[in-house]
């Protein structure tokens, strides 16, 4: 037992991470696991075909809620995705290196000025749609739907949803500017018209 602030608490290990690819709830064709890449409750997570983990990243699904990875996504080394409150992540996605995703915040509205490690969580979901690009280093929060077509710069701290087809940056994350169409080839699968 271990006394922290002022209290005894018995804290457990969550596990070594380690995995074998019949532990997932599904996972697709093609799914590349590079080394180091560590998992947390496999039962819990969807990997679609033709998606790449990258080394040292960290799933760690919950006892509850899902965490979904679609088709044709790329996520880069040393990401943390971390879906108590469920993740989705959409086809056609790419998570650059460093990118963190956590939907379970303290839930500070029960504030009594002790601790804030002892106040309840709050799960809340992530989304990130078709097509977005979340650049290196970004922070996904709870509650946040990166709508399709988004790239997020790097560094930036989304926690407040994002508009279709749009570049969001900064700390906060705030809209920059909508994306546009500069080139003649039209990519088949877009869903709505870009000015």
């Amino acid at each position: 037992m271990l006394r922290i602030w002022g209290f005894m608490a018995i804290l457990k290990s969550h596990g070594t991470g380690k995995f074998k690819r019949g532990d997932f709830r599904k996972i697709g064709k093609n799914v590349i696991i590079e080394p180091e890449v560590l998992v947390f409750h496999p039962e819990n997570i969807e990997i679609g075909d033709n998606v790449y983990l990258g080394h040292r990243t960290i799933l760690k699904a919950y006892y509850k809620n899902k965490m979904i990875i679609k088709d044709n996504v790329w996520i880069g080394q040393n990401c943390f995705l971390h879906s108590a409150g469920g993740i989705i992540i959409g086809p056609r996605v790419g998570v650059a290196p460093g990118v963190m995703m956590l939907g379970s915040p303290h839930d500070l509205s029960q504030d009594n000025l002790g601790p804030i490690n002892e106040l309840p969580l709050i799960y809340k979901p992530i989304e990130i749609e078709e097509g977005c690009d979340i650049g290196i280093g970004a922070i996904i929060l709870g509650g946040v739907i990166v709508r399709r077509g988004t790239q997020v710069g790097a560094g930036a701290v989304v926690a407040k949803s994002t508009r279709p087809f749009s570049i969001f940056a900064g700390v906060p994350a705030k809209f920059l500017r909508r994306r546009k169409k500069t080139s003649k080839k039209q990519d088949k699968n877009t869903y709505e018209k870009i000015n």
